[in-house]
């Protein structure tokens, strides 16, 4: 049961703080329809990703990789943003949240209203081809059962693949407003996987307030965490909204 005091601790921390930013992963997409790669429903329990997560291996076999992509595909393209994703979206514009730093690739949150969204492993609503450089969006290429560029090159999602780079910018921005922020929420996300496990120590030592919503205890409940609020995000973000509301927000975060 979701208790009042910690939602109205957690309310009054944000409209504190000068500058809050929020760090998601999949966990916060699950309720829409997107399970966890890492689950036993997910990606991964289908296609070992050493043989069609590498950018290795879509080099050396692109059509072989596609048979993955088309699942993850069919899961993205039935996914709309959920409650949790367009309670943030109206945390930015209440200005009580300056930017999501995201672990999905799924585009939910900038569906959900989110304008500053930094991406860590990419975004699927777009493709590159590696050979020209031309850039499509998911749309253009809708229907297509392997899409393919005009200079008959097969693409490949703008995601982050093993083996790629996180992009140099999204690292930077990301620590800078790690280190800035005065209050972190954490949603959705266990916060294991590197290199996004080190934004909640890194704003943790800084001073930050660590507010985190997950269904279940992570590693940093009991270590960093300053206010845990229990459930599933879909019923917690909205009524941190709502408490939010009630409370006199200022707009200059």
């Amino acid at each position: 049961m979701l208790e009042e005091r910690l939602v109205i601790e957690a309310a009054g921390t944000i409209m504190r703080s000068g500058l809050t930013v929020a760090l998601t992963g999949a966990g916060i997409s699950v309720p829409s329809g997107i399970p966890d790669f890492r689950s036993a429903e997910g990606l991964w329990a289908r296609f070992d990703p050493a043989e069609y997560a590498t950018i290795s291996a879509f080099h050396a076999n692109p059509l072989k990789v596609w048979e993955m992509l088309r699942e993850m595909e069919k899961l993205l393209r039935c996914a709309q943003p959920n409650l949790a994703h367009i309670g943030m979206g109206e945390m930015e514009r209440l200005g009580c949240l300056r930017c999501i730093i995201t672990q999905n690739i799924d585009n939910l949150h900038q569906a959900g209203g989110s304008r500053e969204v930094i991406e860590y492993h990419g975004n699927a609503a777009s493709l590159t081809c590696l050979a020209c450089g031309r850039r499509y969006s998911r749309q253009e290429k809708e229907g297509e059962d392997t899409p393919t560029c005009l200079c008959g090159s097969i693409l490949k999602p703008d995601v982050i693949f093993f083996g790629e780079a996180i992009p140099e910018e999204a690292l930077n921005r990301s620590f800078h407003l790690a280190s800035s922020a005065q209050a972190l929420l954490v949603v959705g996300t266990s916060a294991v996987v590197s290199p996004a496990n080190t934004i909640p120590s890194i704003a943790k030592r800084n001073g930050a307030c660590i507010i985190e919503i997950n269904q279940e205890r992570t590693h940093l409940t009991d270590s960093i965490t300053d206010i845990f609020l229990q459930g599933n995000v879909v019923d917690v973000v909205p009524v941190l909204v709502d408490a939010l509301k009630k409370g006199t927000v200022r707009h200059s975060r």
